[in-house]
């Protein structure tokens, strides 16, 4: 099943981390990862290189469903940081959902909880990403901004990687116009 969404997706699996996959028909490029199971140490590597195909495949909107997640170490939080950092230079974002409380404990205690959108209901997932598709970049570029670090004037002209003229640090520009060290 998830094969015919994307290709070689199941080619590898495990059954302490069980990933169905469901694509969402009215909005571009997004994806509802429905996850069962546990993320630690031993299965983040397969757990990321499983998601990157999805992302190599063009899906930067995620939706991780995470009602059947019962256990996320620091290194599965890593995991969804990767995600995050892959999709929002190409205009995605990721949702996650239904986190049970023991799991919602870690990325807390991490301080990873204000990174992430986290929605209670697919509907609400949906809604984020309707909202973020309805807002066209052409409102946002030319952006002129500070560079966080030296904060010498900029100017982009789109979303994308950059690097500062002046101190030469890496800077991401997502589509909604936010500025992130690279």
């Amino acid at each position: 099943m998830n094969n015919e969404i994307i290709p070689g997706f199941d080619d590898e699996k495990d059954e302490s981390l069980k990933i169905r996959l469901q694509k969402v028909d009215n909005i571009e490029n997004c994806l509802v990862l429905y996850l069962s199971g546990y993320i630690d140490t031993y299965n983040s590597n397969l757990f990321q290189k499983r998601v990157s195909k999805a992302i190599d495949k063009g899906f930067i909107r995620l939706i991780f469903h995470c009602g059947g997640l019962n256990y996320v170490s620091s290194t599965g939080i890593g995991s969804f940081t990767a995600f995050l950092k892959a999709v929002k230079p190409r205009g995605g974002d990721l949702v996650l959902l239904e986190i049970q409380p023991k799991v919602y404990e870690v990325f807390q205690l991490l301080g990873f909880s204000q990174f992430f959108n986290i929605k209670e209901t697919l509907e609400d997932a949906v809604a984020f990403f309707t909202q973020v598709s309805a807002r066209t970049t052409n409102a946002i570029f030319p952006k002129i901004f500070k560079c966080p670090i030296c904060s010498k004037k900029l100017k982009a002209t789109r979303a994308g990687r950059f690097r500062c003229s002046e101190c030469k640090t890496i800077l991401v520009i997502d589509d909604s116009g936010q500025v992130f060290l690279g």
